[in-house]
């Protein structure tokens, strides 16, 4: 791996951010960013990449290599719940096993953010097909893993039916604003987009300093009750990323050979959604902890991709 790539990474202003949040934390600073102020945020990075998404979208030609790509984001969606929730099974109950995997299943549309911002350090672009694709891989994976829960749950009391856990999927907040902002991208001319640039580019990079300074702060939080479940939950957090990122960073180059396109799939593979995972698990499976998946996904998989994952899975892509 390139050394001057991942010193890069880590000196990057929004993972420093991050790190000071978890620092604040740590030394029990009162440094806090409003609730209200950290919502408003993260609707504006969804909406701002999913605008410039559809602009993206709008000037490339539909080919069967985007075909080719959503059938490969919605594949790694649905296998790597698959094979996580036999792996997870073992130590944890049916009901955590199926959140854990759903999440790691699913995606993380900060982890996705962020990766955009490295890829235009590194100079490389991205196909806009790609925000679509993204927002399409957050729903098989809870489906799957609602699925294998209701399968080996030995008194299955739920009366959630799929058809509710679907919609759910689709109209989860972060899920419907990505969609939707990514087809008024694709609607709106390149002269009405250049009204709200300011807006949607310029400033896009200060929001993202100071959403990942409120994420250090969350993780730095969640820290000391995830060390507690033991080293099991730490291992397949770092690992399991690790080798999905890794393998769909190989594999990918069979789909597209787009460095951009192939950088975003691994990141999406290793990512693990801690937004619309459980807002689903608390209506589908609310004895599932979120005090064990949570901190799995936001508290050690986030930072692991941010800081090795991204220079790994750049190296392998590039290799």
């Amino acid at each position: 791996m390139n050394l001057n790539l991942l010193l890069d990474n880590l000196t990057n202003p929004a993972l420093l951010f991050f790190l000071l949040g978890i620092l604040a934390t740590r030394l029990k600073s009162d440094l806090e960013i409003p609730s209200t102020t950290s919502k408003f945020i993260s609707i504006y990075l969804l909406f701002s990449i999913g605008f410039k998404g559809g602009q993206e979208l709008a000037h490339s030609h539909f080919t069967l290599d985007i075909l080719w790509s959503v059938f490969f984001g919605l594949s790694i969606a649905t296998i790597i719940p698959l094979y996580c929730f036999f792996i997870l099974k073992r130590k944890f109950s049916v009901e955590n096993a199926g959140a854990i995997a759903a999440a790691y299943g699913s995606v993380s549309a900060v982890t996705f953010v962020t990766a955009t911002t490295f890829l235009e350090i590194q100079k490389y672009t991205f196909g806009g097909h790609m925000v679509a694709i993204m927002a399409l891989m957050e729903a098989p994976a809870i489906i799957v893993g609602v699925i294998l829960m209701r399968m080996y749950s030995k008194k299955d009391s739920s009366t959630t039916s799929l058809k509710s856990v679907i919609k759910h999927s689709f109209t989860n907040g972060s899920v419907l604003l990505i969609l939707g902002s990514l087809v008024i991208g694709f609607l709106a001319s390149e002269q009405q987009a250049m009204g709200i640039k300011p807006f949607t580019t310029d400033i896009f990079k200060g929001f993202l300093a100071i959403f990942l300074l409120d994420m250090g702060i969350v993780s730095g939080k969640k820290l000391n009750d995830f060390f507690k479940s033991g080293w099991f939950a730490t291992a397949f957090a770092i690992l399991i990323p690790l080798v999905n990122g890794s393998l769909v960073a190989y594999f990918s180059q069979f789909v597209t050979e787009e460095v951009g396109n192939r950088f975003i799939f691994a990141i999406l593979a290793a990512s693990a959604s801690y937004i619309a995972v459980p807002a689903a698990m608390k209506i589908v499976a609310p004895k599932a902890n979120p005090g064990l998946f949570l901190p799995m996904a936001l508290a050690v998989t986030f930072p692991f991709n941010i800081t090795l994952g991204f220079p790994i899975f750049f190296a392998i892509i590039n290799f």
